[in-house]
């Protein structure tokens, strides 16, 4: 395993490395990151795995400072991964050139995550951009779990570059919840609450085909779970999956949910 501390090393490392996989993260790595690293191995000749902690697609500078880091573990399981390359750049390696244009998104992308969180996505977008130009993967793995995230990644990336985003189900423990870096945050007791409410949530989900008026019984279920675990709910809504639009129909939708316990926030798709 090659670590690669800037962007010289990662020229250097790249050069004529052919069907290569790229996973991006932000570290604190759990079985959600290396369900997407072990598809990169099966699929690739080669994987890289980044770690870099974006400040500019974090709205809140507090979520920015409490996010989980953990270096040493992270390069522990990627060794025992045998993933190829692993690159660690600073600031200063990503944020190399300043944009001519700042990316912005379409007003009908600003809904969900995008809606509470000003500015996220567009960091998301900028930060993918300016890594898969160092990288230039064949395939770059991500997962359902944030469902808005790749929905908007792989339009943005697949229509610069000829790289293929391939989406990867989502991980979850065994009380349902999605697995997420940000549950190291959160006490037992909490993420057995959290887990209790995506349970709930899938059940719901399973029930919805029989309902008429869906959208009055989705908003009555966000006071109800609100109300039940006393907890803030961003958004309880059903969505297309294939364009995010609002749908009043079961057939190929998702269920979304942002919600926060002991102000950590949690989001998820059924």
């Amino acid at each position: 395993m090659k670590i690669l501390l800037n962007n010289n090393d990662l020229n250097e490392a790249l050069n004529n490395v052919k069907n290569l996989g790229f996973v991006p993260t932000m570290g604190s790595l759990h079985k959600g990151h290396i369900s997407l690293i072990k598809e990169s191995l099966r699929k690739t000749n080669k994987t890289i795995v980044s770690i870099f902690i974006n400040h500019k697609q974090f709205n809140n500078k507090n979520d920015f400072t409490k996010y989980p880091r953990n270096k040493k573990k992270d390069l522990s399981i990627l060794k025992r991964l045998n993933v190829d390359f692993v690159y660690l750049p600073k600031n200063k390696d990503i944020y190399d050139f300043k944009r001519t244009k700042k990316i912005k998104l379409k007003q009908k992308d600003k809904i969900l995550c995008a809606k509470y969180r000003n500015g996220h996505f567009e960091g998301v977008l900028d930060v993918m951009d300016r890594l898969m130009n160092k990288i230039l993967p064949k395939y770059v793995f991500m997962g359902l779990k944030d469902f808005q995230q790749l929905y908007l990644v792989k339009k943005y990336i697949e229509k610069k570059y000829k790289s293929k985003i391939i989406p990867c189900k989502t991980v979850r423990d065994s009380n349902k919840l999605a697995l997420s870096s940000r549950n190291s945050l959160l006490r037992k007791n909490t993420l057995l609450k959290a887990g209790k409410l995506i349970q709930n949530l899938i059940n719901f989900k399973k029930n919805l085909s029989k309902v008429k008026d869906l959208k009055k019984v989705v908003n009555n279920q966000k006071i109800k779970l609100s109300q039940l675990y006393n907890i803030n709910i961003e958004y309880l809504e059903l969505r297309n999956e294939r364009n995010l639009k609002a749908t009043s129909k079961t057939k190929n939708s998702k269920l979304f949910i942002a919600f926060y316990f002991d102000k950590i926030r949690l989001i998820d798709n059924i």
